[in-house]
This record gives C-alpha cells, sequence and structure tokens, in this order.
C-alpha cells in the first residue's frame, strides 16, 4: 500500500515565478513526497506524489494558468490496472 497515492503532474505558466519558492510552499503545506519543481520564471513543471491533488491544483492555480495536469492513481497502476 502506497503512502501517497496519486502521482500529480502539471505546468504552471505565469510570470515572476519561482520554483524554490514554490518548493518551500508545497513542503511546508502540502502532505506528500517526491517533490520536483524546475523550470524558469515563465514556466514551471510541478510532479508530487500526494493523496490531496486538488490543493496542488488550487495552490498552483493562484500562481498562474496551469496546464497539461495528469493525476494518475499510482496504487491502481501497481495492481495492472490503468491508472
Amino acid at each position: 500500500m502506497l503512502e501517497f497515492k496519486y502521482d500529480t503532474q502539471l505546468l504552471i505558466e505565469g510570470e515572476n515565478l519561482d520554483e524554490d519558492e514554490i518548493s518551500a510552499y508545497i513542503t511546508q503545506h502540502l502532505k506528500g513526497d517526491c517533490l520536483l519543481a524546475v523550470g524558469d520564471e515563465e514556466l514551471i513543471k510541478i510532479h508530487f506524489h500526494t493523496n490531496e491533488p486538488w490543493k496542488v491544483l488550487e495552490y498552483c492555480a493562484t500562481l498562474g494558468e496551469i496546464f497539461d495536469i495528469v493525476i494518475e492513481d499510482m496504487d491502481r497502476q501497481s495492481r495492472g490496472l490503468k491508472g
């Protein structure tokens, strides 16, 4: 059984984005692991394992436009089912 079930990935397009600030906020305020926040001031890719992907989406939407959103159920995938 996985501690954090959903692999959450998305892109944020905006202005003056700071990957370090985004990483710090997610780490401090959202439960999960395997966080990656990479990019530049205009485009950041987020990858995060969590049980509450909607909270990641809510936060990221405050930073800019979010798109290419993928949320996969890793528990289903581990059982050979479509995630």
